[in-house]
């Protein structure tokens, strides 16, 4: 067999079980491991996390080979397949994933192994490249500002109209979320939209009575 038939088999017809040369194996191997440093290059560049985990981006690279090893073992005898099969499920993994990105990344990883594993290297190219395309494109689309939590601590409750009024002068949108008044002092939590975040807080510590404001962001997605 030639190396054009071995490469039209890798790429685009597929291959024929019980069939399998070890030139299918050692190009079908190595495409995976392209294709999977190809995964391993986007994660870096669009990886948003605090601290980077390179032995998850790592694993991406090896899952893709180890799938696509597993593809090729169950389509060349059917008797390990079974067994392959059986052994599967019993498997289970604790690791939690908490970014759904990096649940996408590891879905990726698989079905390029599963998809270079039977002989359409071709299809796992052209997924891998809408992928990636659409993956960089949104994650370059910048983010609308969020709302925060602003809480201020005042000597009384009387000061409440005062607070709102100076928010309500600064903040595009405002929703008290809780309130907690006692004999001495009195904690308002407020859900804010603001731009002008210093000018708020100087407005607010000009109010006699208030002895603390604070604006507190927290990560999530904006609803537009």
């Amino acid at each position: 067999m030639s190396i054009k038939d071995v490469l039209q088999k890798t790429f685009i017809e597929g291959y024929a079980s019980m069939n399998l040369t070890i030139s299918d194996m050692i190009i079908c191997m190595l495409c995976t491991a392209i294709i999977g440093i190809y995964i391993f290059m986007v994660y870096k560049g669009i990886n948003k996390n605090s601290f980077y985990n390179k032995n998850f981006n790592i694993s991406l690279i090896a899952l893709a080979v180890i799938t696509a090893a597993i593809i090729l073992t169950i389509q060349s005898n059917i008797i390990v397949s079974l067994g392959m099969v059986g052994a599967l499920s019993i498997v289970r993994f604790r690791t939690a994933v908490k970014d759904p990105m990096d649940l996408v990344f590891l879905f990726w990883a698989i079905s390029v192994g599963i998809i270079c594993g039977a002989g359409f290297a071709l299809i796992s190219i052209m997924a891998s490249i809408v992928v990636s395309i659409v993956i960089i494109v949104q994650t370059g689309i910048k983010d609308a500002k969020g709302a925060m939590i602003l809480i201020i601590n005042a000597n009384s409750y009387e000061h409440e109209d005062e607070i709102m009024q100076v928010v309500d002068e600064y903040a595009e949108y405002s929703r008290v979320k809780a309130r907690n008044v006692t004999q001495t002092d009195m904690n308002m939590a407020i859900e804010i939209k603001c731009q002008e975040e210093k000018e708020l807080i100087a407005g607010l510590m000009g109010i006699d009575g208030i002895l603390s404001a604070s604006i507190v962001d927290h990560e999530g997605d904006v609803t537009l």
